[in-house]
C-alpha cells in the first residue's frame, strides 16, 4: 500500500513536470513562429520534443523549468508574444541587438522571478507596460535604442530591486521619476528622448506634460 501510494505520488509529480515543460515549450514555440530567423538560430526549437531544456539558447533549472533565454545579437525580427508570460521561473530575457518590432507584451509582468529584461537595440514600439511594476525581483531594465513612446510608468518606483534602468534613445514623454530606485539612476540613461521633460520636482512639474 505504501509503495502504491509512493508510486502514485511520483507519477503525479512526473506528470505535472511534463505538462509544465510542455506548456513552456508551447510558449517558446509561439515565440519562434513569430520571429524571422535568417540564421536558423532557433532550428533546435522542435515542438515535438516534450522538454524545451534541450533547445539551444534555453537554460533550465533542476525541475526542467526555463530560467533563461539568451538570443541577443541573433538577427531576429518579428514580434514578441504574450505567451512569454507563461515562463514563470524565467530570470533572464536577453533579446538585445535584433530588429524586433511591435510592443512589449503586458504579460511580461507575470514573470515574478525576472532579474534582467534586456530588449535594447531593437525597433520596439508602443508604451512601456505598467505591469513591469509587478517584477519585484527585477535588477536590470534596459530598453534603450528602440522606438518606445508614452510615459515612464510610475509603477516602477515600487521595484526596489532595480539597479539599472536605461530608456535612452526612444521617444518617451512626461517627466523622469526621482524617487525609489530612480534616485540613483544617472540622467544620461534618459537622454535622447525629445519629448521627455527633466526630473520631477516633487510634484511641481506635471507628470502628463508633453504627452498629449
Amino acid at each position: 500500500m505504501i509503495w502504491a501510494t509512493l508510486f502514485l505520488l511520483l507519477s503525479s509529480s512526473a506528470f505535472t513536470s511534463s505538462v509544465t515543460a510542455n506548456s513552456e515549450g508551447d510558449a517558446l514555440y509561439a515565440l519562434r513562429r513569430s520571429f524571422n530567423d535568417p540564421d536558423n538560430v532557433l532550428q533546435s526549437w522542435d515542438p515535438n520534443l516534450v522538454n524545451p531544456c534541450t533547445w539551444f539558447h534555453v537554460t533550465c533549472d533542476q525541475d526542467n523549468r526555463v530560467t533563461r533565454l539568451d538570443l541577443g545579437n541573433s538577427k531576429l525580427s518579428g514580434h514578441l508574444v504574450p505567451e512569454l508570460g507563461k515562463l514563470e521561473r524565467l530570470q533572464y530575457l536577453e533579446l538585445y541587438k535584433n530588429t524586433i518590432q511591435g510592443p512589449i507584451p503586458a504579460e511580461i509582468g507575470n514573470l515574478k522571478n525576472l532579474i534582467s529584461l534586456d530588449l535594447y537595440n531593437n525597433n520596439i514600439t508602443g508604451n512601456i507596460p505598467t505591469t513591469l511594476g509587478n517584477l519585484k525581483s527585477l535588477v536590470f531594465l534596459r530598453l534603450n535604442d528602440n522606438k518606445l513612446t508614452g510615459r515612464i510608468p510610475r509603477e516602477l518606483i515600487g521595484v526596489s530591486s532595480l539597479k539599472v534602468v536605461d530608456v535612452s534613445n526612444n521617444n518617451l514623454c512626461g517627466t523622469i521619476p526621482t524617487t525609489g530606485p530612480f534616485e540613483h539612476i544617472p540622467l544620461s540613461n534618459f537622454e535622447n528622448n525629445p519629448r521627455l521633460e527633466g526630473p520631477e520636482l516633487l510634484g511641481l512639474v506635471s507628470y502628463d506634460t508633453n504627452c498629449s
